[in-house]
């Protein structure tokens, strides 16, 4: 209404505006009658226009009426559904809270007759202990009266031949000791040698002296040979490598038996086809960038090995040649990861036994740093490695344990005979080397053979890589007490006639049903 108001006055503004405008312009009686029909009209016309703004009010104001009910509509359904959802959720919550109160009556109704049993078993039993010492006291009094002494001097005599006897049975158990000691000595280490194995486990990567590199389409094997070969033979006087192209689809073959290089020539060779460009000096190019980036990398690996084995006064030179061992395989056994083995074996076996854990993992970690070099010089892998580790100061005892792991020296210590075990477990643990393959199946058929060989035997399953034999036998041929000596029996067979490492789990299994049927 303050809006149609307004614009009624000023419509009758406008107006008087224009009337006293048209008087004052009128200059005789003629013009009067024009100007009052011109009033007249611009009248009619303020109060049309009075109207139509009346209306368009009234209009707006219908629709923010409309849209202030559709509005609070909007939120008290809204406000309808959370409120439902809350409700749900807090009759969930109560029924949850209602099945742990009658799970926790339960739980203190067990509870209360557990005590009152124990109650009961409690009275019975001090009932008990008072009638046990009511008899003894008559019996010890009887036995006074007896033998006519007193307690006290007949438990002196007893002392006395007691100690007599026991003089006798300490020295005899002392001789039975000393025998049985010498007797377990190589058990002793063969747990301890278990123990180490079952706790140190590692993947293995197979490689050999060739490496395979993919090319896109054969179209690239005239490209890298080049114009009558210069670009191959570029290739083979920078790298040092055999780049064999033969009639093998979509790929060449690298040929080195230093591993280092090899990788440096397969880095080099993929960056060419990438980039496209194949002629002898972007070959040296490429070489050139490979050969820092192998070089990186080798640093890389041997200082990863040296911080996981918690050594860290390593000359920088052995670090590198360690770092080397990334890229060198024995039999299929990637050597740094090899390494790395023998050290945390070491570790263990020397925590088990008292020995220096961090000299035993420094030696373990170290003994194979000949391979890394035994494509360039003469002579085996342990001597090698020790007359590197000799010349950039490491200590002589780890020096002569690298020396002594294959028995290039005699080994006269602990460490030595530690860093020997240590390497023969990490090469022969089943899967470490492929061609411990077929005796690993072997041995878990073996297992099997033993175990089925007893009467009573139904199945048997070698399980855990040969650590664990699960029997099972006929419930109607072999009793519960049956069951345990057969166990012992079967473990008794396995120790005398097979080697393997670590110990063998023999577990029976009987299972006895009772089923019948009701009519």
């Amino acid at each position: 209404m303050n809006t149609t108001a307004i614009i009624a006055g000023i419509v009758c503004l406008v107006i008087g505006a224009a009337v006293a405008s048209l008087l004052a312009r009128m200059k005789g009686s003629s013009m009067l009658a024009d100007a009052q029909a011109k009033v007249d009209e611009a009248s009619a016309q303020a109060i049309r226009i009075e109207e139509e703004a009346r209306r368009n009010a009234e209009s707006a104001k219908k629709e923010a009426v409309l849209e202030a009910k559709e509005e609070i509509l909007q939120l008290k359904q809204a406000s309808e559904a959370e409120e439902k959802q809350r409700k749900s959720e807090l009759r969930s919550l109560e029924s949850r809270i209602m099945q742990r109160e009658e799970s926790l009556d339960h739980r203190n109704e067990s509870l209360d007759k557990r005590e009152h049993q124990l109650s009961s078993l409690q009275g019975q039993l001090d009932r008990q202990r008072a009638d046990l010492n009511e008899v003894m006291e008559r019996q010890t009094t009887e036995l006074e009266r007896i033998s006519a002494l007193t307690r006290e001097d007949a438990h002196r005599e007893l002392l006395d031949r007691v100690r007599q006897d026991t003089i006798k049975e300490e020295a005899q158990i002392l001789r039975e000791s000393d025998q049985r000691v010498r007797a377990e000595a190589s058990k002793n280490a063969r747990e301890i040698l278990s123990l180490a194995i079952q706790r140190c486990a590692a993947d293995h990567v197979g490689e050999i002296t060739v490496t395979s590199v993919h090319i896109p389409s054969d179209d690239l094997k005239g490209r890298i040979i080049g114009r009558e070969g210069r670009n191959i033979r570029t290739f083979e006087q920078v790298s040092g490598v055999s780049l064999v192209i033969d009639d093998t689809p979509e790929t060449v073959v690298l040929s080195s038996f230093d591993p280092v290089r090899r990788e440096t020539a397969r880095v080099a060779l993929e960056n060419l086809i990438a980039d496209g460009r194949i002629h002898p000096a972007r070959i040296e190019e490429m070489y050139k960038k490979a050969e820092e980036l192998v070089q990186q990398r080798v640093q890389e690996a041997g200082e990863q090995a040296a911080f996981d084995a918690g050594i860290h006064d390593l000359h920088p030179e052995i670090v590198k040649t360690l770092g080397a061992l990334r890229y060198r395989t024995s039999f299929g056994q990637n050597v740094l990861q090899h390494s790395r083995e023998v050290s945390e074996l070491c570790g263990v076996m020397a925590s088990e036994l008292g020995v220096d854990i961090a000299k035993a993992k420094r030696a373990g970690l170290l003994h194979d740093l000949g391979k890394a070099i035994d494509h360039e010089f003469e002579g085996p892998h342990a001597v090698l490695g020790a007359d590197l580790a000799r010349r950039y100061g490491e200590r002589p005892e780890i020096v002569h344990a690298i020396e002594a792991h294959h028995a290039d020296v005699e080994p006269n210590t602990v460490l030595d005979v530690l860093v020997q075990a240590a390497d023969a477990v990490s090469a022969a643990r089943p899967g470490a080397r492929r061609e411990s393959a077929e005796s690993y199946i072997k041995r878990l058929e073996k297992l099997e053979e033993i175990s089925n060989s007893h009467e009573g035997v139904e199945r048997t399953y070698a399980m855990q890589a040969g650590r664990e034999l699960h029997v099972m036998v006929e419930p109607e041929k072999i009793s519960d007490a049956e069951a345990t000596v057969l166990a012992h029996d079967i473990a008794k067979q396995i120790e005398d006639e097979m080697d393997y490492p670590g110990q063998v789990r023999v577990v029976v299994i009987r299972e006895s049903r009772a089923v019948d049927i009701a009519k």
